[in-house]
C-alpha cells in the first residue's frame, strides 16, 4: 500500500505510475529555508487553503520562483492539525475535477510547518511568536470565514472571550482575533516590522473587516494600559501594517467519498475522513474545481512573493472592489445561495443536479443576467458576462463536482446582505432602474424564510445548516405550519425588519409585501414551493 507521508513518497515511481503529480523540489531544503526565514503564514487550514493557496505555492516552488514554502496555522479547530496535517507530514492530495470529466491528482507538499493557534500549546504558540518576530515575514493571509473576524455575537454584544482579552492584554489572549493581534504585538515589539495582513475570505471588503477587528483590540489594550500606546499607531500605519482587499473564487466542496474510493483504488492507505469534535469534516485529500481566481490589492509594505507568476492577480483597490462586487454580489455567489435555499427545500443533494432542473436553471440565469448584470461595473481584468457564462454553463453544472446545497446554505444570514442587498441598493440609487422590477431576488428572500421552518416541500423535516442567527430568527417561524394563511405573514414581520440580514430596509424599499406575499404562497401546502417557483420563474 502507498502511504501519504514522507516515507511513502520515497517510492516516487509508484506514485507517478498511478498518475500523480509530485513536488518537483527539494522538500527538506524548502522546510529548512522556510523555518529559517518565513515569508508567508496562512491562518485557516481548511479545504480552500489546501486546494488553492498551497497549490499555487507548490507550483512556484516547482518552477524555482519561490524557495520558501508556507506555514499554516489553525485557530478554530486544532484537531485538523493533530489528526490530519501532522500524521501525513503536512502532505495532502488535491483532486481537481475538470469539466471534461478527467481528474488531475496532485500531491501537495508546499507546507513546511503546521501549527495551532492554541494558547495552551506552548510549543506551537511560542513558535508562532518566533515567526512574527522574523524580519523576513512578508504576509499573513486568512481564510477563516467572515464570522472569524467578528468581535460580537448575533445581538451585537462583545463575545465573552473578546471582552476578556480586551482587559487581559496580549500575553493572555484566548479569542481568535485576540491571539492574532497578540502575534502582531510581538512583531511590533521586535522593531515595528512591516507586514501585510491579507484576508482571502469570500466576503465584501474583507481587508477592512480584519483591520477593524485588529485596531479595535489594539485600541482597547492601549486604553486599558495593557499594551504600548504606540501599538495603535503601528497597526494604523499602512506603511507598517497593511490590510489589502482581495477577491477569491474557487469551489472546494467537502471531501467526497467517491474521491476517497478512487484514490483507494490507486492503493493509497489511510484515506478515511475524520469528523472532529467541532464537526469539521477533514480528509487527507481535497477535491476542487479547476477554475480559480484570486485578485489582491497590491499593498505589501515588506514586499511579497511573486505570486502573479502562479496566476494570482494584483491590482489597485478600486479594481479589487469591482471584481469582488461582480462576483460576490451578482455573478456567482447570489446564484449559489439561490440554489442552496431552494435545493434544500426541494430535496436536492448536488448543486449540479439543480442545474438540470429547468425552473431552477432559469431562476439563476434570471437573477444573474437580468436582475444582476444591469448594476455590475466591468472591472476590466475579468469580463462579467463571460464570468456568468462560465458559472452557469460550466462551473455549477459540472457533474463531477460533489458540491451540495446543504454546504452552501451554511451561514446564509451572513451572506444575504452582500449577495443581494448590494444589488437592491444599486437599483434604488439608479434613476433608470426600479427596485420593484426585482422579482426573483425577493423570491429567494421568501425562500430562505420558508427554509427556516426546516420542513421541505414534501412536508418532511430536515436539518438546517449552521448559521449564527438561527436562534434569533427560527423562533418567529417555529409555530407556522404548511397551509397557514395571512397570519403567517404577520409572524415573519420581525424578520423582515432585520436590516442586518437583508442589507436594506425591506419596508423602505417596498419589498416587504412582495417577500411576505411570496412566503404565503410557499407555505400553502406540500408542493407549494415547486408550484410557486414555476409560477414566477418564467
Amino acid at each position: 500500500m502507498m502511504k501519504l507521508d514522507n516515507e511513502g513518497l520515497r517510492n516516487q515511481q509508484e506514485w507517478l505510475e498511478k498518475g500523480y503529480e509530485l513536488p518537483r523540489f527539494d522538500r527538506e531544503k524548502m522546510i529548512e529555508n522556510t523555518k529559517k526565514a518565513p515569508v508567508w503564514i496562512h491562518f485557516g487550514a481548511g479545504n480552500i487553503f489546501r486546494a488553492f493557496q498551497a497549490n499555487v505555492c507548490q507550483n512556484l516552488l516547482n518552477s524555482g520562483v519561490m524557495t520558501q514554502g508556507l506555514t499554516v496555522c489553525e485557530g478554530y479547530d486544532y484537531e485538523i492539525i493533530e489528526k490530519m496535517y501532522l500524521p501525513h507530514d503536512n502532505l495532502s492530495i488535491l483532486a481537481t475535477f475538470k469539466a471534461d470529466g478527467t481528474i488531475a491528482k496532485t500531491v501537495v507538499g508546499s507546507i513546511a510547518e503546521s501549527l495551532a493557534l492554541d494558547e495552551s500549546n506552548i510549543r506551537s504558540y511560542d513558535r508562532l511568536i518566533e515567526i512574527f518576530e522574523q524580519p523576513s515575514l512578508q504576509m499573513a493571509s486568512f481564510t477563516i470565514t467572515e464570522k472569524g473576524y467578528s468581535l460580537v455575537d448575533g445581538s451585537g454584544e462583545l463575545l465573552p472571550a473578546v471582552s476578556r482579552d480586551m482587559h487581559a492584554g496580549p500575553d493572555n489572549a484566548i479569542s481568535y482575533m485576540g491571539k492574532v493581534v497578540s502575534l502582531l504585538y510581538a512583531r511590533y515589539k521586535a522593531g515595528q516590522l512591516p507586514i501585510a495582513m491579507v484576508s482571502m475570505d469570500n466576503c465584501s471588503h474583507n481587508g477592512d473587516k480584519l483591520k477593524a477587528a485588529v485596531q479595535q483590540i489594539a485600541k482597547s489594550w492601549a486604553d486599558n494600559d495593557v499594551a504600548d500606546d504606540g501599538f495603535v499607531k503601528y497597526v494604523s500605519d499602512g506603511a507598517k501594517v497593511s490590510f489589502p482587499w482581495s477577491m477569491i473564487d474557487k469551489i472546494t466542496p467537502r471531501p467526497d467519498k467517491a474521491v476517497e474510493d478512487l484514490l483507494s483504488k490507486d492503493g493509497i492507505d489511510d484515506l478515511e475522513a475524520v469528523i472532529t469534535s467541532k464537526k469539521t469534516y477533514v480528509a487527507p485529500f481535497v477535491n476542487a474545481e479547476e477554475c480559480e481566481y484570486l485578485v489582491i490589492e497590491d499593498d505589501f509594505p515588506n514586499g511579497r512573493p511573486a505570486l502573479e507568476k502562479g496566476g494570482i492577480m494584483f491590482t489597485d483597490r478600486e479594481t479589487v472592489d469591482k471584481v469582488e462586487k461582480m462576483k460576490v454580489c451578482t455573478c456567482l455567489n447570489p446564484l449559489h445561495t439561490s440554489l442552496a435555499v431552494y435545493g434544500c427545500l426541494l430535496g436536492f443533494t448536488r448543486i449540479s443536479d439543480e442545474m438540470k432542473d429547468a425552473t431552477l436553471n432559469r431562476m439563476v440565469r434570471t437573477i444573474g443576467y437580468t436582475e444582476g448584470l444591469p448594476v455590475v461595473v466591468n472591472p476590466g481584468i475579468l469580463d462579467p458576462v463571460r464570468f456568468i457564462d462560465d458559472v452557469v454553463e460550466k462551473r455549477i453544472p459540472n457533474p463531477f463536482m460533489p458540491d451540495t446545497p446543504q454546504r452552501i446554505a451554511t451561514d446564509t444570514s451572513q451572506k444575504l446582505p452582500i449577495r443581494f442587498g448590494e444589488t437592491i441598493k444599486a437599483y434604488a440609487a439608479r434613476p433608470d432602474l426600479k427596485v420593484s422590477d426585482l422579482k426573483l431576488i425577493p423570491l429567494v428572500f421568501a425562500g430562505w424564510i420558508r427554509y427556516l421552518m426546516a420542513v421541505d416541500d414534501k412536508g418532511n423535516a430536515f436539518e438546517l445548516s449552521s448559521d449564527p442567527l438561527l436562534s434569533t430568527v427560527c423562533p418567529y417561524v417555529s409555530d407556522i405550519k404548511l397551509g397557514d394563511g395571512e397570519e403567517a405573514k404577520e409572524k415573519i414581520v420581525p424578520i423582515l425588519k432585520m436590516k442586518e440580514i437583508w442589507g436594506v430596509d425591506l419596508f423602505e424599499t417596498g419589498l416587504a409585501d412582495t417577500v411576505s406575499g411570496y412566503f404565503k404562497e410557499l407555505i400553502a401546502g406540500p408542493g407549494a414551493v415547486r408550484k410557486t417557483l414555476e409560477k414566477y420563474v418564467r
